[in-house]
C-alpha cells in the first residue's frame, strides 16, 4: 500500500474507486466497506483510494472542543488499513481552507481531476464540501455531469453492523471493553512510555510499571483494573492494568496507567509498552487498608491468567 500526505501528491495510473472519510478506529463497519472496494477494484481494473484526513475535522473546526479522544493513531490507522487490501492511502491535511472548498470544487478538484475517480462509494449519510451542503443529491449531479458511478451503501447495510465510532468511544468510557472490541473487530490499545512513579506496587508485591500515554488524544478506558497483552519489544507478556487514582494508596488522586506483567522479572524504566485490551476485571474500588487491596491484587492476577489463558 502506498500512503501519500496530500491528495496532490497521488498520481492515478488507472481509474479509481474511492471512499472518504476520517475512518477512526478502523472498526468493523470501516472493514466491510474496505473490503469490498478492495475486492471491486480487483475486478475491475480500478485503483483502490481511501481518502482520509488530518487532523481529525472536529479539532479544526471546533478548536475549543477539547473533549474528542481518538481511536487510533495515524500509525495504527495506516496499518490497519493496509491489512484489508487498500493499495493507496491518501491523508490531506485538513483546514479550515480545506473545509470552505464547496462541494462542486471538492468533486471537481480532488476526486475528478486530482484522484480520477470512476466510482465512489459513500455512507447513506454522507455529507461534504463548505458547510457540509453537499449530499446525495448533490453528488448525484455531479457525478452524472461528470461521469463517475456513484454507490451508496444502504442504510440498513450500515445499521446491520450496528457499530460507529462514537459507540466504541462511549463503550471505552463505560469501561466495556468487550463491547469495544466486538465493535472493533481486534483488541484496543495503545502505546505507553514507561515512567518514574513511586514504586508503592512493590511493596504490595505487584511491581508496576507506570505509563504515559505516547498519543495524549487517545481514548483511554474507563477507571478499573484490566487484564491484556503487553508487548515489550519483541516479547509479549500477560498482564495486569490498572487504570484510575489510586484510592486506597492514593494522595493527590491523580489519574494514573499502571501494568504488571505477570511472570516478568526486568527494567522497564524507558521503555515503550504496547498495551492491547481483552478484559475488565472489576471497576476501581477504595479498600479498608492495604492488606485487602493485596488480596484482591492476588485474586486479580489469577483472573487475569485465567482468562488470558483461554486465549491461546
Amino acid at each position: 500500500m502506498k500512503v501519500y500526505r496530500d491528495y496532490a501528491n497521488y498520481v492515478p495510473s488507472q481509474p479509481a474507486i474511492v471512499t472518504v472519510g476520517t475512518f477512526d478506529g478502523v472498526h468493523i463497519g470501516h472493514q466491510k466497506i474496505l473490503s469490498r472496494i478492495a475486492e471491486l477494484a480487483k475486478t475491475g481494473g480500478m485503483q483502490s483510494v481511501l481518502l482520509t484526513f488530518f487532523p481529525h475535522p472536529r479539532m479544526v473546526l471546533f478548536p475549543d472542543d477539547n473533549d474528542l479522544r481518538l481511536l487510533s493513531t495515524m500509525d495504527e490507522k495506516i496499518e490497519l488499513v493496509r491489512k484489508l487490501g487498500i493499495e493507496h492511502l491518501i491523508i490531506h491535511p485538513f483546514s479550515k481552507a480545506f473545509s470552505r472548498m464547496s462541494a462542486e470544487a471538492y468533486v471537481e478538484e480532488i476526486l475528478v481531476q486530482g484522484l480520477n475517480v470512476r466510482t465512489l462509494v459513500i455512507g447513506h449519510d454522507h455529507h461534504f464540501g463548505r458547510n457540509r451542503e453537499g449530499n446525495l443529491e448533490e453528488l448525484t449531479r455531479l457525478s452524472e455531469a461528470h461521469g463517475f458511478e456513484l454507490e451508496e451503501i444502504p442504510a440498513q447495510e450500515i445499521s446491520a453492523v450496528n457499530v460507529s465510532s462514537t459507540k466504541i468511544r462511549q463503550s471505552l468510557a463505560d469501561g466495556d471493553i468487550a463491547k469495544a472490541n466486538s465493535f472493533l473487530g481486534y483488541p484496543y490499545g495503545f502505546q505507553g512510555r514507561v515512567v518514574a512513579g513511586n514504586q508503592l506496587g512493590r511493596t504490595l508485591g505487584f511491581p508496576t510499571a507506570n505509563l504515559q500515554a505516547v498519543e495524549p488524544l487517545k481514548r483511554i478506558p474507563a477507571q478499573g483494573a484490566y487484564a491484556g497483552l503487553v508487548k515489550v519489544e519483541s516479547a509479549t507478556y500477560q498482564a495486569m492494568i490498572n487504570i484510575g487514582v489510586r484510592p486506597t494508596i492514593g494522595q493527590n488522586f491523580t489519574t494514573t496507567i499502571e501494568v504488571h506483567l505477570l511472570d516478568f522479572d526486568g527494567d522497564l524504566y524507558g521503555k515503550t509498552l504496547s498495551i492491547d485490551f481483552y478484559h475488565r476485571l472489576r471497576p476501581e474500588i477504595k479498600f479498608e487498608n492495604t492488606e485487602r487491596l493485596k488480596e484482591q491484587l492476588s485474586k486479580d492476577a489469577a483472573h487475569a491468567k485465567s482468562l488470558l489463558d483461554s486465549l491461546a
